[in-house]
């Protein structure tokens, strides 16, 4: 077996046993969710990471491989803050909670990105393009995963940061409400009335 191939499998390996480690650890985090987009984007990676487990195994076959797990310990390492993080929720604010699990998350993706970049790299460089394919396929869903991670961050961020300095206004209330607690009008409600 070239070496190439060699750290090829053993990357997916990786990757194989990092994705049933999560689909363990995903409805935990779902469950701890506060907010529903929150627990709806944990629920939907859910599914494509059962996905992506399939995706690797087929990955693997690709390139003559037994499509068996190489145990991962960084992903255990993640989990494991995850579930601290999970724990520590009960003690805070639901919006501080969800960041926090956020941040947990996005670190998972994180490194599950830099994993399919490298294992998509070397496909492409043994000459497997089908493998490498179905290894861009899931990196793409990955760095899906994280921007919309952000996008739900963004919002939460910025009602948490209104709550600390104790500003009247709730973003998630379909209205911006001003200073003296009334809602905002925009300009186009203005010109309809």
């Amino acid at each position: 077996m070239s070496q190439v191939k060699e750290l090829l499998a053993k990357e997916m390996q990786d990757l194989l046993d990092a994705e049933k480690q999560l689909t363990v650890a995903l409805p935990k985090m779902a469950e701890a969710a506060k907010h529903p987009k929150l627990q709806e984007a944990f629920q939907k990676h859910l599914m494509q990471t059962q996905e992506h487990v399939e995706r690797l195994r087929t990955a693997l076959s690709l390139i003559g491989e037994e499509p068996g797990a190489e145990p991962c310990r960084a992903m255990r390492g993640l989990i494991e803050e995850g579930e601290k993080t999970i724990t520590e929720s009960s003690e805070q604010e639901p919006l501080a909670a969800d960041l926090a699990l956020i941040a947990a998350a996005q670190k998972v993706e994180h490194y599950e990105i830099a994993s399919y970049g490298t294992a998509r790299v070397l496909a492409r460089q043994l000459g497997s393009l089908d493998c490498a394919r179905l290894l861009s396929q899931t990196l793409g869903e990955e760095e899906r995963a994280d921007f919309l991670l952000s996008a739900i961050s963004d919002p939460l961020l910025q009602q948490l940061t209104l709550d600390d300095v104790g500003a009247d206004v709730n973003l998630d209330s379909g209205g911006k409400m001003g200073a003296t607690g009334r809602k905002k009008i925009s300009k186009q409600e203005r010109g309809a009335a």
